[in-house]
Order: structure tokens, then sequence, then C-alpha cells
């Protein structure tokens, strides 16, 4: 004979229904995960509209690192600026001109001219070559908009 123990109805129930917070908990997830590739793709960003200063004409002459549609590097202190330079002969060239003068406290300007059709990466590649080559700064050139035109 099996005698059964019934609970008595006064003592309360001390279980946690868990059911709920895992239900909640899966909707947040289910909501992060859709939300966050939204998020990371198409950002719109409004660039500062604003035009650049020229050179000061007391300064040395610059370093022209030019970066064609092609990817042809050129240098405008190269013996035949109009031919494309391998980025060897490139470095070699900028630190030899950089080495020159090396406690000059004003460094010769170091700049880059890339054509707005040229690969991203050989940009960066050019200003990476000026890095290692010494120059302690690289700036950009860019072509100035005539005032009566609207930029953007």
């Amino acid at each position: 004979m099996a005698f059964f123990h019934q609970r008595s109805s006064r003592n309360p129930i001390v279980e946690i229904n868990v059911v709920p917070f895992i239900d909640v908990m899966l909707v947040l997830l289910v909501i992060f995960m859709i939300t966050t590739p939204l998020m990371t793709q198409g950002v719109k960003v409004d660039l500062p509209k604003t035009e650049a200063k020229a050179l000061p004409p007391d300064q040395k002459e610059p370093l022209i690192v030019t970066v064609d549609g092609a990817g042809n590097f050129y240098l405008n202190i190269a013996s035949k600026p109009n031919q494309p330079i391998t980025p060897r002969v490139l470095n070699n060239l900028v630190t030899s001109q950089l080495s020159a003068n090396p406690g000059a406290t004003d460094q010769r300007p170091v700049l880059v001219r890339g054509d707005k059709n040229a690969n991203y990466g050989k940009v960066m590649e050019a200003m990476v070559l000026l890095q290692q080559a010494g120059a302690k700064s690289v700036g950009l050139i860019t072509q100035s908009t005539p005032h009566d035109q609207p930029v953007g």
C-alpha cells in the first residue's frame, strides 16, 4: 500500500517561473541580431565644405608624389618627373631628400596628389611609403573649386 502525501494548500509556492524572462531575452536577442547589421551599413556622413589654404610662398619646395588613375607613382624631384617610378625608387628618393637636412626644424613639406579615379589603396600605399621614408606629416593636394559653383 502506498501512501501519498498531498501538499497543503496553505504553504506558498517558492518556485520562480523563468519562462517569461527567457521569452523576453529571446525577443531582445532577435531584435539586436536584426538591427546590428543595419547600423553598420548605410551611414550618411555630411563632410565639411571648406576651402584649403595655399602653402606659404616662403616655404621650401614640397616633395609631391602623384598617383595617376592607373596607380603609377610619380615624384616631382625625380630625374624624369613625367615617367612612373617603382615604390622602391620612390622610397629611396624621398629618404635621400628628407635626410639631406636632418636637423632642420621645418622639414620639407611632403604632399600626395591623387587622381580622382585612382585606387584608394594606391594613395594609401604612397602615404605609407612616405612615412617609411621619414616624412613626419603628409598632406593631400586638392583642386580648388570656383567660388560660384556649389561644393558637393
